[in-house]
């Protein structure tokens, strides 16, 4: 490891990042916020595709379509600029690590970048249609659907966030694995406990209905037992904390 920062080190070292962070979102901002039709065209399309004939979608106060595009614009710049925003936060915890596991940058960066959107595309292409499905299946002559683009748009993001987060769990278990935090031992000794937290998650990351709640826990589960296989395979053993 490299010699222990102070305190004022470490805010610094963080402030740099986050504004380095920040510079990235910026600056994705413009090319989305150009964009920025296209982009909530191709968001709203799993909508469209289980909206009724004629339906469309509809705000109620003047300013609200333009604050959702801006809104759009910087939630897709967060997720084009995740990659380098994951690499600033392997810089800002790198100085805790030990030299062979710095190495571990590149892999940690594309890794994480595949599964943030590995999980984000699941919700998507998977989760969405089923969800609207679901949703829509209540409209009735007298009732018919008109979703708000403001809503619509908090629910995409939340969905998409949420997936892309949670399938971030073999990655994080790698390193807690490589610190000698967990190990698959403890992983799978605990998997009942896992299974339940799994699914209190799922209720409260999703809409409160089954089967989005189920397509959400259904990965999660997956992704745990992966995790199992990641700890397994790459936990740091006894002689690596003897001779590190």
């Amino acid at each position: 490891m490299e010699e222990k920062q102070s305190f004022l080190e470490h805010l610094e070292e963080l402030r740099r990042r986050l504004i380095n962070s920040l510079i990235a979102v910026g600056l994705c901002f413009i090319v989305c916020y150009i964009f920025s039709e296209e982009i909530f065209s191709f968001l709203t399309i799993p909508l469209r595709k289980t909206l009724p004939p004629g339906a469309t979608m509809i705000f109620t106060n003047l300013p609200e379509a333009f604050f959702t595009y801006l809104k759009l614009s910087f939630l897709s710049a967060i997720f084009l600029a995740s990659p380098y925003i994951l690499y600033q936060a392997w810089l800002f915890v790198a100085p805790a690590l030990y030299s062979h596991e710095k190495r571990y940058v590149v892999p940690f960066v594309l890794s994480a970048t595949f599964f943030f959107i590995a999980g984000a595309a699941f919700g998507y292409f998977v989760v969405f249609p089923f969800g609207f499905k679901f949703f829509l299946g209540f409209a009735t002559d007298f009732i018919r659907p008109a979703p708000k683009i403001k809503e619509y748009l908090s629910l995409a993001f939340t969905l998409l966030l949420a997936f892309g987060l949670v399938f971030e769990l073999p990655v994080f278990i790698f390193f807690l694995s490589r610190m000698g935090v967990v190990d698959y031992k403890m992983l799978a000794r605990n998997r009942r406990y896992a299974i339940l937290i799994i699914f209190v998650a799922a209720a409260i990351f999703t809409p409160p209905d089954v089967i989005t709640q189920l397509m959400m826990a259904g990965p999660l589960l997956l992704l745990f037992e992966l995790s199992i296989w990641v700890a397994k395979i790459f936990g740091r053993r006894v002689e690596e904390e003897v001779t590190g």
